[in-house]
């Protein structure tokens, strides 16, 4: 046999090193290969089998049920009704406006619907359910239901969407909730409102907010390729929002709404006893419903260039001159100050100038009502009166008094933005318009004229303080929270100062000439069932020229005078205390205060008498 060459053993050679470096390689790869298969199982097991799990199970917040609004009686104005919406969910559709478009062959989807979910898409994350339409039809929803198949991440489900039962009787003092918007995404606990798309924006549905709005929970759902959801696994409950009941009474809410007729105005009653606020309107208003899933472009515009200004909240927000329903105050602050006697008479031409002054500052009536004392002064309304006790008395021991009955601050009612108005003072003066103060503004102060403004629930306040002899009672819309009361029967309440509790009665028995005496303001709501101590107001709504005089017959209805009326009954033992404001409404005693006889009466369930003849002029005026 021949012996291998040396070309033969080196090929072998080569050979076997390449087999064995073949094989190494292939044990490497097969050890690499094993050991991220040790890797991906063993080692990282529980990571990956969540990220599979991810796939299939979805975590989704469950919005909590909305606590619900109730009035004195029980009655619903604020209620949570099923809605039926179609929802799309963002990260399990490829092109979103095509899905839209056919999904529009199905159901109706308007601009409106388009725009408010591009909104909410921009807000929500990918994975979250968002609204593309609220409120479907059974026939849409039957259509749907059918085409279903066709549309990975659309589906369909159950809400409570909030509903108002009294539209616009209710709208300012509720208020509305509506979608959050980006402002408020800055300010929320993201957490608290995951899964929820509304918040409260005005009225109560904000001020308790909190409250209202409840706790969210958590469900843990199987979704298949689709998107739509197989069957829940675990489920954490959302907590409801607690229920509030109010003071309120939407029967006395509509007797006020309907009494003020074609004026725009505001009518506020409060419960002398608890402070409870019975009644809140102010008109014209509008239906809350419509914001609670957006409001269209067209209502909104329509609303917000109304120029009776329906969205504003005349009760809370408005501020007009008080005019002569601050003289029983003023008279009060007199008979305190020690600047004037009950007894103590001044004589009255017609009108009243200060010494060494030019202005002539003239009264409602120009020939004047002759000698008269405190009692007359509020029962005729005598300007020269005032005019010459707010002079006597100075605007600053003016102002330190009547900021106890909370004129130029917040009455600290249960609603969001209530307006301060203004108590003049010549600090504020000097403050607001960087002017010294003059004699000329103390004089217009004596009479709720000149910088002096009140909104309608600050006049109703300091009525009931009135009322109530000086304590100073909280005005509460809201009776009970949850199951807590937010009045404790028997509480303390602390109570304005009193030189001597006779000069409240002076005041008074003023107030009952009103409507009780001979040449009272507004005699012609006196009745034979209660007697009501009031004060009738007439507020200029332009300024007169030194030597111009007032004509409404002139003027457009815009510039007529305001008419007010401020009242509590019965005078005896005080339930309920009134301010009206009748804008343009011309006389107090002519307009406004047969308003609030109207909703006295409904109180004391006293069905209104017949219509009284209309007074002369002279006796009508303030």
């Amino acid at each position: 046999m021949r012996a291998p060459d040396q070309k033969e053993i080196k090929a072998k050679r080569l050979f076997i090193t390449r087999t064995l470096a073949a094989f190494l390689f292939v044990l490497a790869a097969i050890t690499a290969i094993l050991l991220r298969l040790y890797w991906l199982q063993i080692q990282h097991h529980d990571h990956y089998k969540t990220l599979a799990t991810d796939n299939r199970i979805k975590l989704l917040p469950l919005p909590p049920a909305r606590g619900q609004i109730y009035d004195r009686n029980g009655v619903l104005l604020a209620q949570n009704i099923t809605s039926v919406d179609l929802f799309i969910t963002p990260d399990q559709v490829d092109d979103i406006p095509v899905v839209i478009a056919e999904l529009q062959k199905i159901v109706t989807i308007t601009e409106d619907d388009i725009q408010r979910f591009g909104k909410l898409r921009r807000r929500l994350r990918r994975f979250e359910q968002v609204p593309i339409r609220t409120g479907l039809s059974d026939a849409e929803m039957a259509q749907f239901a059918v085409e279903r198949h066709r549309f990975r991440g659309v589906d369909l489900g159950v809400n409570l969407r909030r509903h108002y039962p009294f539209g616009d009787l209710t709208a300012h003092v509720v208020g509305y909730i509506g979608r959050i918007n980006e402002r408020e995404v800055q300010r929320i606990d993201k957490a608290a409102y995951a899964g929820t798309s509304h918040i409260g924006k005005t009225g109560l549905e904000r001020f308790y907010e909190e409250q209202l709005h409840g706790d969210v929970g958590v469900q843990r759902v199987e979704i298949d390729a689709m998107g739509h959801i197989i069957r829940i696994l675990e489920t954490q409950p959302p907590v409801t929002g607690e229920d509030i009941q109010l003071h309120f009474d939407i029967e006395l809410q509509k007797i006020a709404y309907e009494a003020l007729g074609e004026h725009s105005g505001s009518v506020v009653v409060i419960d002398v006893k608890t402070g409870g606020v019975l009644a809140m309107a102010s008109k014209p208003s509008f239906d809350a419903n419509l914001f609670v899933n957006g409001i269209s472009f067209k209502d909104y515009n329509t609303l917000r260039d109304d120029p009776e200004n329906p969205l504003f909240n005349r009760a809370i927000n408005g501020s007009y001159p008080p005019g002569s329903t601050v003289k029983p105050f003023i008279g009060l602050a007199g008979l305190e100050t020690q600047t004037v006697n009950h007894l103590q008479t001044i004589y009255c031409p017609g009108h009243y100038r200060i010494k060494n002054a030019g202005r002539t500052f003239r009264d409602w009536k120009r020939t004047g009502h002759g000698t008269i004392d405190l009692e007359k002064s509020i029962e005729q309304s005598c300007d020269v009166y005032y005019y010459d006790l707010a002079y006597s008395m100075g605007i600053d021991k003016l102002h330190d008094y009547l900021v106890q009955f909370h004129f130029g601050k917040q009455t600290g009612i249960d609603m969001p933005a209530e307006t301060s108005a203004v108590l003049p003072s010549q600090a504020w003066k000097k403050r607001r318009y960087k002017q010294s103060w003059l004699p000329g503004d103390t004089v217009n102060a004596g009479i709720g004229q000149g910088y002096f403004l009140v909104s309608p629930v600050q006049l109703a306040y300091a009525t009931a303080v009135l009322a109530a002899d000086g304590k100073l009672i909280q005005p509460l819309l809201a009776a009970r929270i949850g199951n807590l009361s937010t009045f404790s029967e028997g509480t303390e309440m602390e109570s304005i100062e009193k030189k001597d509790p006779q000069h409240w009665k002076y005041v008074i028995d003023g107030m009952l000439a009103v409507t009780e005496g001979q040449r009272g303001t507004a005699k012609r709501i006196r009745n034979e069932h209660y007697r009501i101590a009031g004060k009738t107001g007439t507020a200029q709504v332009i300024s007169m020229k030194q030597n111009e005089e007032y004509d409404e017959t002139k003027l457009e209805k815009e510039f007529h005078d305001h008419a007010l009326f401020m009242a509590f009954a019965p005078a005896e033992d005080p339930e309920i205390a009134v301010a009206v404001i009748a804008e343009n409404g011309g006389h107090g005693g002519a307009t406004a205060a047969p308003i609030a006889r109207r909703v006295m009466d409904a109180w004391f369930g006293i069905k209104p008498d017949e219509p009284a003849q209309t007074l002369v002029q002279e006796e009508s005026d303030e």
